[in-house]
């Protein structure tokens, strides 16, 4: 493991759109956005089944080390678990392990196994299959910033139920990227068609393009789940699921715009408001004129009016954002940047004669058709770009042509995406704007932002790498690496008789604590 892994493509970091349910700023209301639903109450019953109205199918494989959508993560999440896992309050706490000490020169990891955990099959984890699992990752993980992470990894043994980590330099990051490689059985060959894990539920089946199955895991070593069993059903077409919600025959939907949820009429459902905790924004080609141009790029950020369009397409709903760090990273995240462009129609027009656009010119907005938010922005966009004579074109693709295309192959002028973070750390987000990045589809350069970037990735100071981060974040807006829109809301709805979702900090999909409640 001693040697630096570089994926083959894709990184578990897109989000794409997918976008994530969580963040900061919560409700669960009778009458709630958009609902006439009233508030359950009563005590929670344990049982019974729920149906799950998704937007996106899983990707091809269902490897943990595989996986490349945050989608697929998303609802992974319940089968999955690692030594740590993240909680609801943004704190990385003891699963398969049942705790975790670091040395003080930020070397050594120790890791003692927590007693009576089994894998879905059966067979109780051990040891051997916790280094089967490391060692497999780092070897096989499409996620190029974990297998950084891991390629730091000088020796992984364990003594009885102990296992040790030790690295050859310190990463103050490393409990995140421990999160994210997930405990497989070693003598397991299915993942990618069967998944096995270790979490509140286990796979049953799947059918592509239609839906997943997961049962409560009877013995699961925690919190037992509520629910006997959970359906995923695809819905890749807007219109279908809005039909299902209308037919009452979905029980939750995730991911909804405000003016889905206002179309759902009656009262079976109620709404549940967070945020994504995404970066959407109209990203750039740098590398395409004229794009390649900065006051370009700075001028497009004068011309986009993000109160607008947050008006215009959440009803207000939504954070405005200004950099590549989303508000749930607090100690990240700098307010101020929302508004370092403000709306300045006249300094946008000055901007572009300086840049030799006088007279404006032609572009094309490429946007994954299937994610209703993306559209919904890109079409005010048009229109306000047009006010500085910017003629802006959507070009509509479907989801695995804007991967293999726009994301993997870089071919595009610009894109209205949003990106998460698969870790509690800033440079899930920001590493990937690194000139080196396999996963910096932007095509930005910048030494300044890379020596930053580099700094952070080694200190192990806290207080000093926050600052860097925070430099790395002002840098990209002040280079108008991309224009920053928001952190889109995420509205969830789910039917009056369920109760029990929780919103996290990351793009994970919990439904090991949703339960259906006896009325009183």
């Amino acid at each position: 493991m001693k040697k630096r892994i570089f994926a083959l493509f894709l990184s578990a970091l897109l989000l794409t759109t997918v976008l994530c349910a969580c963040g900061d700023e919560k409700s669960e209301e009778a009458g709630g956005i958009g609902s006439n639903g009233t508030s359950s109450s009563g005590e929670p019953v344990t049982g019974g089944e729920l149906v799950v109205g998704i937007s996106q199918d899983l990707g091809d494989s269902l490897d943990p080390y595989q996986m490349t959508a945050a989608g697929t993560r998303e609802v992974l999440f319940n089968v999955y678990e690692g030594l740590v896992k993240p909680n609801v309050s943004g704190e990385y706490v003891p699963a398969v392990a049942s705790d975790s000490t670091v040395s003080e020169d930020g070397l050594t990891y120790t890791f003692p196994l927590r007693e009576g955990v089994l894998f879905h099959n059966g067979e109780a984890v051990t040891a051997e299959d916790v280094i089967y699992s490391f060692e497999t990752c780092a070897e096989t993980t499409v996620d190029t910033a974990l297998a950084a992470a891991l390629s730091s990894v000088e020796d992984i043994s364990a003594e009885g139920s102990t296992v040790t980590i030790t690295l050859s330099e310190a990463n103050p990051d490393f409990l995140s990227y421990v999160g994210m490689v997930y405990i497989v059985p070693a003598a397991y060959d299915q993942q990618d068609t069967a998944p096995v894990g270790t979490g509140p539920f286990q796979f049953v089946s799947r059918s592509v393009q239609e839906n997943l199955i997961l049962e409560k895991f009877g013995d699961y070593w925690g919190e037992k789940a509520y629910l006997d069993q959970v359906t995923f059903k695809i819905y890749e077409d807007a219109n279908a699921l809005m039909s299902a919600l209308s037919a009452e025959s979905v029980d939750m939907a995730f991911h909804l715009t405000i003016d889905q949820v206002n179309t759902v009429s009656g009262g079976a459902y109620k709404t549940l408001e967070g945020t994504m905790n995404l970066v959407q924004a109209l990203y750039l080609n740098n590398d395409v004129e004229p794009f390649d141009n900065e006051k370009v790029r700075q001028a497009m950020c004068y011309a986009v009016n993000v109160d607008e369009i947050l008006n215009l397409t959440g009803e207000g709903h939504g954070k405005k954002l200004g950099s590549s760090i989303y508000p749930a990273f607090t100690k990240y995240f700098d307010e101020s940047l929302a508004d370092y462009y403000t709306y300045d129609v006249e300094k946008a027009k000055q901007l572009l004669k300086e840049a030799g656009y006088e007279d404006g010119f032609s572009m094309t907005i490429t946007v994954p058709s299937n994610y209703t938010p993306h559209m919904n922005v890109a079409q005010v966009l048009v229109e306000q770009l047009a006010q500085v004579g910017i003629t802006a074109t959507i070009k509509p693709v479907e989801w695995e042509t804007w991967l293999s295309e726009t994301y993997m192959g870089r071919d595009f002028e610009s894109t209205v995406v949003g990106f998460d973070a698969a870790t509690l750390s800033a440079g899930a987000l920001l590493n990937r704007w690194m000139s080196d990045n396999e996963n910096n589809m932007i095509n930005y350069d910048n030494p300044e932002y890379d020596a930053i970037m580099e700094k952070a990735n080694t200190t192990t100071d806290d207080a000093e790498q926050t600052e860097l981060y925070k430099q790395a974040a002002k840098l990209l807006t002040e280079t108008a690496a991309n224009v920053y829109i928001q952190d889109l809301a995420d509205f969830v709805l789910i039917k009056s008789d369920l109760d029990g979702y929780q919103f996290y900090p990351l793009y994970v999909m919990d439904l090991s604590t949703v339960h259906y409640v006896q009325s009183v």
